[in-house]
C-alpha cells in the first residue's frame, strides 16, 4: 500500500511539472487530443496559446490512429518560406482539395493549369478600366436602397441590431449583382431568408472541423449524413441550385444584354473543363469561390471593426472627424474610389481590425517533397501545416507589447501616410503568387460601408453581448454583434 502511494505521489508531481512546462500533454495513444477537446470552443486561442509558449511553431500530437500530426506555425520567416520562396513545393495538393471539395475547381482549391486559368481570368477582370466604377456604383446604390433604410429604422425604433448579419446581407447582395447580374435584395427592411445566403456559414463550419476531426470520423458523418457534414451536403445543393438558376436565367437573356461581368465570365470560360470535364461546373467553381470571398471576408473585417471601435469611442470619433473634413460640406455619397484615398486614420483602423482579426484565420499546406522550414523544422510529403493567421497578429516579438491594442496609428509613417507591412508578417490578404487579387477591392467596400456608418451612427455593443470567435474556417462572431445605433444628428457634441 505505501508503495503505491508513492507511484501515485510521483506520477502526480511528473505530471503537474509535465503539464506546466509543456504548452499541451502528448497523452499516450490519445496524443494531445484531450487538450484539444477542453478547447474546442476556443480553438483560434488555444493555437496562440500553444504557439506562445514555442517561439512560434508547435508540433501537435493527435492520436496514433488517426494521421492528425499538425505542424502549426505563425512564424513570418516560415511563412515567407511556405508561400513565397518555395511555393512550388507548398501546392493546395489532394489532402486539401479532400477537405474543401466542395469548392471544386475554384482558384482557392486548384493548383497548376487549371489556377493559373482562375488567376489570370480573374485578374483580367478585376484590372478592367470599368471595374472599379461600377464596384463604386453598386456599392453606393446598395447601401443608400438597403443599408441605410435598415439602420434608420432600427435606430428609430431603438432597437437591437446584429451587424454582422447585415453586413453578410449586403456583402451577399453585392457580389451576387457584381458576378450574377442578380440581386437577391435580402439586405431590406424585413430580411427575408435565403438558403443560399445562409448556407455559407453551414458550410464554412463544417470545413473547420474537418481540420480538427479525424477523417475517418467526418468521412463517416458524410457516408451516413448527420452532424455537420450533413450540413455541408446540404449548403452544396443549395449553392448548386442558386448558381446553376442564376446562369440559366443570365443565358436566356444574352442576346438581349449589354456585356457583363457575368457575361465576360461565360465566354472567357467557354470550352475551359478543369479536372470535371464541363465547362459549367468550371463556371459555377469559379463563381462559387468568388462569392465566398466577396461576401464573407469583407462582412467579417467589417463586423470585427465596428465591434474594435466600439470599445474605442476616441478613435470612432477621429474617423468621423476624418470623413467630414474630406468631403467639406457636402454629403457622404460624394465620398468616391480617389476621396477614400484621403481617409488614413480608417484604413489604419481596417488594417488593425484585419491584423488581430483576420477573416481566413488559417491556411493548410503540405509539402510535395521532404524540406526543412526556416524554424528547422523538418517535414516530409505526409506532413500536415498549419498556418495560423490569427496568431501571427497576437505574437508581441513580431508586433511589440501592445499588439492586443487597437490601434490604428500603428499603420502610419513619419509622415502621416500608410505604412507598408510584409505580406508575410500582415496576411490579412495571403502572400505570395495567390495574394488576395480582391484586396482593392475589399478595401474600396469595407470603407464605402464604414464610412457611411459612422458618418450617420454611434455604434455601441448592445449591453450584456457576448463577443467571441465562432467554430468556423472564416472567423466569424459565434453569437452575431448585437448593437445599438445613435444617430450622429441627436447626440450633443
Amino acid at each position: 500500500m505505501l508503495l503505491l502511494f508513492v507511484v501515485l505521489y510521483v506520477s502526480v508531481c511528473v505530471l503537474h511539472y509535465w503539464r506546466r512546462s509543456c504548452p499541451a500533454t502528448n497523452w499516450p495513444l490519445c496524443g494531445m487530443t484531450p487538450d484539444l477537446i477542453l478547447n474546442a470552443y476556443r480553438v483560434h486561442d488555444f493555437a496562440t496559446d500553444l504557439l506562445k509558449q514555442s517561439h512560434g511553431t508547435f508540433m501537435f500530437k493527435g492520436p496514433w490512429f488517426a494521421n492528425m500530426d499538425m505542424l502549426i506555425t505563425s512564424d513570418p520567416a516560415n511563412i515567407h518560406y511556405i508561400l513565397s520562396k518555395n511555393f512550388p513545393n507548398y501546392p493546395k495538393g489532394p489532402e486539401f482539395r479532400k477537405i474543401f471539395d466542395i469548392l471544386g475547381d475554384g482558384i482557392f482549391n486548384s493548383d497548376n493549369h487549371v489556377w493559373e486559368i482562375q488567376r489570370k481570368t480573374t485578374m483580367s477582370l478585376l484590372k478592367h478600366p470599368d471595374f472599379n466604377s461600377h464596384l463604386e456604383i453598386n456599392i453606393r446604390n446598395k447601401i443608400k436602397k438597403g443599408l441605410l433604410p435598415l439602420l434608420d429604422m432600427v435606430s428609430k425604433d431603438q432597437q437591437e441590431a446584429d451587424l454582422q448579419e447585415i453586413f453578410q446581407r449586403f456583402t451577399f447582395d453585392a457580389i451576387c449583382v457584381l458576378l450574377l447580374d442578380y440581386d437577391p435584395e435580402t439586405l431590406s427592411v424585413d430580411l427575408p431568408y435565403n438558403a443560399c445566403e445562409k448556407a455559407f456559414t453551414d458550410a464554412e463550419e463544417a470545413l473547420l472541423w474537418r481540420h480538427v476531426l479525424p477523417e475517418r470520423v467526418w468521412k463517416l458523418q458524410q457516408r451516413f449524413g448527420f452532424s455537420k457534414e450533413k450540413k455541408l451536403m446540404e449548403a452544396s445543393k443549395v449553392f448548386d441550385e442558386f448558381i446553376y438558376k442564376c446562369l440559366s436565367r443570365k443565358e436566356d437573356a444574352m442576346g438581349n444584354e449589354e456585356t457583363g461581368l457575368l457575361k465576360s465570365l461565360m465566354t472567357t470560360f467557354h470550352g475551359q473543363t478543369g479536372t470535371s470535364g464541363d465547362s459549367t461546373t468550371f463556371l459555377k467553381d469559379t463563381i462559387l469561390n468568388l462569392m465566398i470571398a466577396g461576401r464573407d471576408t469583407t462582412s467579417t473585417g467589417l463586423s470585427w471593426f465596428f465591434y474594435l471601435l466600439a470599445q474605442n469611442p476616441k478613435i470612432e470619433r477621429k474617423i468621423r472627424e476624418e470623413i467630414k473634413k474630406e468631403i467639406g460640406g457636402a454629403n457622404w455619397k460624394c465620398l468616391g474610389v480617389e476621396q477614400l484615398k484621403g481617409l488614413v486614420y480608417l484604413h489604419g483602423g481596417l488594417c488593425e481590425a484585419l491584423r488581430l482579426y483576420p477573416p481566413v484565420a488559417l491556411e493548410h499546406k503540405a509539402p510535395s517533397m521532404a524540406d526543412v522550414l526556416p524554424s528547422g523544422h523538418a517535414v516530409n510529403q505526409h506532413s500536415k501545416i498549419i498556418l495560423s493567421f490569427y496568431s501571427m497578429g497576437r505574437m508581441d516579438w513580431l508586433w511589440g507589447e501592445d499588439c492586443l491594442e487597437f490601434k490604428p496609428e500603428r499603420w502610419f509613417s513619419e509622415g502621416g501616410k500608410i505604412k507598408h507591412e510584409p505580406s508575410y508578417k500582415f496576411t490579412a490578404f495571403h502572400a505570395g503568387p495567390r495574394t488576395c487579387l480582391g484586396k482593392e477591392m475589399g478595401f474600396i467596400q469595407m470603407k464605402m460601408v464604414a464610412s457611411a456608418i459612422i458618418y450617420h451612427y454611434n455604434v455601441e455593443v448592445a449591453e450584456g453581448h457576448e463577443v467571441c470567435p465562432g467554430d468556423s474556417i472564416i472567423l466569424q462572431m459565434k453569437y452575431g454583434l448585437k448593437v445599438r445605433l445613435n444617430p450622429i444628428s441627436q447626440i450633443k457634441n
